[in-house]
């Protein structure tokens, strides 16, 4: 659990150019994810029963990734429950939702019945009824995605999708199949059909 936090953490920093200040924050972020971590030692702990879950208290996760401005965040990804698999190191989330924060726009919203996190955290796989929002504000319309299975890799800030897509904003609207989103400005949506 705690490679995988650390990986959401992680995924949106880079550390050319940091100073002392910025790299010292990415401590206090990973000394933050050990607290919250429900059973540090599992990862070195022989698989004989399968893992347990979160309890209530815990379940309500949340990590952010942060971005080399210090305390920026990039993304967060809540959760009402996940369940982490020590065998393989992957994890699954019980509506989950993914917020895509931008510098100057309102954030991307992305909610769904399930989600599937690989163990680098660099692939997340958003499963049943997915729904994608964004505020509108002075320069963009607000916008609202209805899709199912949407693949999502947060260190790219791009989601795609084979699924039927339905785009809503104010009263017009599309409908497609297939999606390729880059959710990071400048913010691009591709419709495959």
């Amino acid at each position: 659990l705690t490679c995988i936090m650390q990986g959401a953490l992680l995924a949106g920093c880079d550390t050319t150019g940091m100073t002392r200040t910025e790299q010292d924050f990415g401590n206090s972020v990973r000394n933050m994810v050990k607290m919250q971590t429900y059973n540090p030692d599992a990862s070195r702990q022989a698989a004989t029963e399968p893992p347990t879950q979160m309890d209530g208290e815990r379940a309500g996760v949340v990590l952010e990734g942060y971005r080399t401005e210090v305390g920026k965040p990039a993304h967060r990804l809540r959760a009402r429950q996940l369940r982490h698999f020590v065998d393989d190191d992957t994890a699954e989330l019980s509506e989950p939702r993914l917020t895509v924060f931008q510098d100057e726009e309102p954030p991307w919203e992305i909610g769904a019945e399930r989600a599937w996190i690989s163990a680098d955290g660099s692939l997340v796989l958003l499963s049943g009824e997915v729904l994608i929002e964004r505020e509108g504000d002075a320069n963009n319309r607000p916008m609202r995605i209805l899709t199912r299975e949407l693949r999502v890799q947060p260190e790219q800030d791009y989601a795609e999708t084979d699924e039927k897509v339905r785009v809503e904003s104010e009263s017009d609207w599309l409908v497609a199949v297939g999606m390729q989103a880059w959710l990071r400005a400048p913010n691009r949506l591709k419709f495959l059909s």
